[in-house]
């Protein structure tokens, strides 16, 4: 038989294509389950689902994920859509549950095989396995890859089920006995099937949520997006270092501001060993000491994320209970001053109206509210870890509902996070542009009594 004589589609059917399931890795640059479709299969369909599941209301009435972090979301799903156009391919979008749409897909596009990226927490965990449920009724395979944590899994020194509980006891060993891997290859090419409806973008509406009003008093914008993540991470290198390099000599200590990288890493737009690397890139040129807060934060990460792996939600108790997010009238209403900035605390309200406006917050302010909730208000955290979780920007499971669990004394992490001091209160309070409201209120606050509070011990 000669070849020209051989079916098209006979030919096609042939080609082993691979289904690309992105969630939380929004990235095309040390992404494996990307470039590792893209060396076992002829073609490679990238998809992301838009899963109602989070944007339907929580037991307090408001949207499980708020439109701050919705935009964030929609911007880093288009920017992965462009890059992936760079490279010749595309990007299927849809609005739908996964477990229904990854295998109507899978069966339009004769796909062999699905590939993601496994995820930790339950809720996350649960969709998997619906998915992987559906597909294995199709005898086809959901391939699990490890790509959220800064030290791979197989690269500790113990098995999940002996990972110490004690944090420092976790960073000790693992800074002394495992290696971070180099970061992977970027895809200079991508092969697709042809893709007849990749599918539009869902708009803030559509998702069932209202427009965002950017605050006047915003001075840092996040867009979503492995360009911007890229850019921001440079500018940590940049203008930041050099600052430091400009107030401390090489042998000096100095302590490496906020890289506010957390929303683009909590959606995989950039790894934390892109990350990792480039703070090893420049550290010997660095003062002393300036880059350990960046690396704690990313070992901090790994942590929480082996303790779901390790505990499950056993880590931070009954999470789903609902019973227990009740609350009764007079703590409903403290509840919602909190929510709203309208304790009467400066501090605390600053912080408030900034997560409101920006869905950001530096860590030393999350501990502060998170304390001052838990132990003035006596308010369930997990009141608090699910406003947390609506507002935040980089929102992500295993470190909210961990540190919130730690707060509340429900884990054993045995360590503060964040040492948080008395002095630099005031400081901030009248530094905060988001304190402009409550200036009368400031000198009234006693911040000896006040920094007793918000100590973690």
């Amino acid at each position: 038989m000669h070849c020209n004589s051989l079916n098209p589609f006979e030919f096609t059917m042939s080609e082993r294509t691979i289904l690309v399931w992105f969630r939380n890795d929004l990235r095309i640059r040390d992404n494996e389950i990307l470039l590792e479709a893209i060396r076992k299969a002829d073609k490679v369909l990238p998809v992301y689902c838009f899963d109602p599941y989070y944007f339907k209301k929580n037991v307090s009435g408001n949207p499980k994920t708020g439109n701050l972090r919705a935009r964030f979301l929609l911007e880093s799903v288009a920017d992965l859509r462009k890059n992936l156009k760079l490279i010749g391919g595309d990007l299927i979008v849809r609005i739908g549950n996964p477990a229904e749409i990854i295998p109507q897909l899978a069966e339009a596009y004769h796909v062999n095989e699905v590939y993601h990226h496994r995820e930790v927490a339950n809720e996350e965990t649960d969709i998997s396995e619906q998915v992987e449920t559906a597909l294995w009724k199709m005898r086809l395979n959901l391939k699990h890859f490890i790509g959220h944590t800064l030290y791979h899994k197989e690269d500790l020194p113990f098995p999940i089920k002996d990972i110490p509980d004690s944090f420092a006891v976790f960073k000790k060993k693992v800074e002394r006995d495992s290696d971070v891997r180099p970061c992977i290859g970027t895809p200079e090419t991508i092969s697709t099937p042809i893709i007849t409806d990749a599918g539009e973008l869902p708009t803030l509406q559509m998702l069932g949520l209202d427009e965002v009003i950017d605050d006047a008093r915003l001075s840092t914008t996040f867009i979503g997006g492995e360009t911007t993540a890229l850019a921001q991470l440079e500018q940590v290198f940049s203008a930041n270092f050099q600052n430091a390099n400009g107030k401390a000599g090489r042998n000096q200590s100095a302590a490496a501001p906020s890289s506010k990288l957390s929303p683009w890493i909590s959606l995989g737009c950039i790894s934390l060993r892109q990350v990792y690397w480039e703070i090893n890139k420049h550290q010997h040129s660095a003062p002393a000491n300036y880059f350990n807060s960046l690396v704690l934060d990313l070992l901090w990460r790994d942590y929480f994320r082996f303790m779901f792996k390790k505990h499950g939600q056993k880590f931070i108790a009954a999470k789903n209970d609902d019973e227990q997010l009740l609350l009764t009238d007079s703590q409903d209403e403290l509840f919602e001053n909190w929510k709203n900035g309208e304790t009467g605390v400066p501090l605390i309200d600053a912080i408030m109206h900034e997560l409101n406006a920006t869905g950001f917050i530096n860590n030393y302010s999350r501990q502060v509210v998170a304390v001052f909730l838990v132990n003035d208000l006596k308010i369930d955290w997990k009141k608090g870890a699910a406003y947390f979780e609506e507002k935040l920007i980089d929102y992500s499971p295993a470190s909210n509902w961990g540190n919130w669990a730690f707060i509340a004394g429900v884990n054993d992490a045995r360590e503060s996070k964040y040492a948080i001091v008395a002095k630099p209160a005031i400081e901030l309070e009248l530094r905060s542009d988001y304190i402009d409201t409550w200036l009368p209120a400031v000198k009234s606050i006693d911040y000896e009594d006040f920094s007793d509070t918000v100590a973690l011990k």
